[in-house]
C-alpha cells in the first residue's frame, strides 16, 4: 500500500533531508586517496547524533554501520573498513537518517583524486539519469516514466543499470512501497498522486547490468568487476510540483 503524505509530514521529511544531505556533503569533501573508508561512518554517525537524529541503516535487517561505503565494482551496501581509498577509486556514499518521526535517503558517488575519463563519465551519466528520472515524477504520470526515462538515457549512453535493486516509497518508514526500478516494467502501473514521497536512485554500471553478493551477504558487486555509480534523492510529488528533500 503507498503511504501518501501530508504538507506536514513533507516538511518533516525535508527536515530529515536537509540533515542527510549537509552529512553527504561533508562525507563528499572529505574524500581523498589514502583515507579508510570506516572514516566516513565515525562521521555519518556522529554527524546524525548531533543533529538530534539517529542513523536510519545501522542496525536496518542487521546491517552495522550508519552509511554504505561502495568503491569502484561494489554497487550498493558497502561496508566501511580499514580498506584505503586510491587516487582513481570511485567511491559511493548511500545514507539515510531518522529524524523527529520522519526518514530521508540519498546518495551520491564522488571521484578519489583524479580519475579516468571513462570513470568521470559513468559518474556523469549517472547523476543525469536521477536528473530525468526525477522531471518525471508528477502527478498524473506512472511510476514507469520515471523508470523508462532512467533506463532510455543510460542504455543510450551505452551503459546498463542494475536491475536486482531498486528506487522506493519513504518517510514514515525507510522502505515503503511503491518500488521505483529504473527499467521499464510492464505491470509497474502505479499512479504518481498528490503527496508521494520517493526515493528515486540510478545505479548504473560500466558494463553488464548483472551483480552479484559478497560473502558478507550484504555488498553488492558488479559480476564483471566493471564500475558501477549511484545517485539518489528523496523527493516529494504534490499537486504544486516536485520538490527535492535531500
Amino acid at each position: 500500500m503507498v503511504n501518501l503524505k501530508s504538507k506536514i509530514d513533507i516538511e518533516g521529511i525535508k527536515k530529515a533531508g536537509k540533515i542527510v544531505n549537509k552529512v553527504l556533503n561533508e562525507l563528499s569533501a572529505m574524500t581523498k586517496p589514502g583515507m579508510k573508508t570506516i572514516e566516513y561512518d565515525a562521521v555519518a554517525e556522529k554527524e546524525a547524533l548531533s543533529a538530534g537524529a539517529v542513523p536510519a541503516f545501522k542496525g536496518y535487517n542487521g546491517f552495522p554501520y550508519s552509511v554504505c561505503v561502495s568503491v569502484n565494482e561494489e554497487v550498493v551496501h558497502g561496508f566501511p573498513s580499514q580498506r584505503k581509498l586510491r587516487e582513481g577509486d570511485i567511491v559511493s556514499l548511500d545514507y539515510g537518517i531518522y529524524y523527529d518521526g520522519y526518514y530521508a535517503d540519498a546518495a551520491v558517488t564522488v571521484p578519489v583524486g583524479n580519475v579516468s575519463s571513462s570513470a568521470l563519465n559513468l559518474i556523469e551519466i549517472t547523476k543525469e539519469a536521477l536528473n530525468i528520472g526525477i522531471s518525471k515524477a508528477v502527478c498524473g504520470n506512472k511510476i514507469n516514466d520515471i523508470s523508462s526515462a532512467i533506463e532510455n538515457f543510460v542504455t543510450k549512453n551505452k551503459y546498463s543499470v542494475v536491475k536486482d535493486f531498486v528506487g522506493h516509497g519513504v518517510g514514515f518508514k525507510l522502505h515503503e512501497d511503491p518500488q521505483v526500478p529504473n527499467y521499464y516494467i510492464e505491470a509497474n502501473d502505479v499512479q504518481i498522486k498528490n503527496g508521494m514521497v520517493l526515493a528515486i536512485e540510478p545505479m548504473v554500471n560500466e558494463f553488464s547490468y548483472k551483480v552479484k553478493i559478497k560473502e558478507n551477504r550484504w555488498t553488492v558487486v558488479t559480476k564483471d568487476k566493471g564500475l558501477s555509480a549511484h545517485f539518489e534523492h528523496t523527493v516529494a510529488i504534490t499537486n504544486d510540483g516536485l520538490e527535492i528533500l535531500t
